[in-house]
């Protein structure tokens, strides 16, 4: 203990039963112990508290990287994708503009021309029957109450 031999042990021994005396001996060694063992206890204390602030410095100084590589991948992205986003922006906006203004209304299919065009007589034709109908009716009508 304390790299001392068994021989100093023994002579502080006797010292301290000489200067304490053998009464209090028993007592004094108990507060020895207990104070070492207070000296012992704050020392791993403190080594912890040491080993848990080395540790947080690391982490934040990991941290404190990461945020600048972020940091710097953010702004060259922005360097480089301004412009090429105003640059791709303006070229869509001029390839809408030219469509608009090339736009061409399909032709029409003359097949569909002539069944619409067969509809509409069909209807028309529709139209005059209903019509004579009508008239029929009417001039059946003015028949009747003359009779």
């Amino acid at each position: 203990m304390f790299g001392m031999s068994l021989g100093e042990i023994f002579v502080i021994a006797i010292i301290a039963i000489l200067f304490i005396g053998p009464d209090k001996l028993p007592e004094t060694m108990v507060k020895i112990a207990k104070f070492f063992k207070n000296i012992k206890k704050t020392i791993h204390e403190t080594k912890e508290s040491i080993e848990q602030e080395i540790h947080l410095s690391e982490l934040k100084e990991e941290a404190i990287s990461y945020k600048k590589e972020l940091n710097d991948i953010v702004d060259e992205y922005k360097n480089d994708s301004d412009f090429n986003i105003k640059d791709d922006l303006k070229n869509e906006l001029v390839e809408i503009e030219d469509s608009f203004n090339t736009y061409e209304e399909p032709k029409p299919n003359f097949k569909s021309l002539e069944l619409e065009e067969e509809i509409t007589k069909s209807k028309d034709k529709d139209k005059k029957k209903k019509k004579k109908k009508k008239k029929k009716k009417k001039s059946l009508k003015e028949d009747n109450k003359d009779v």
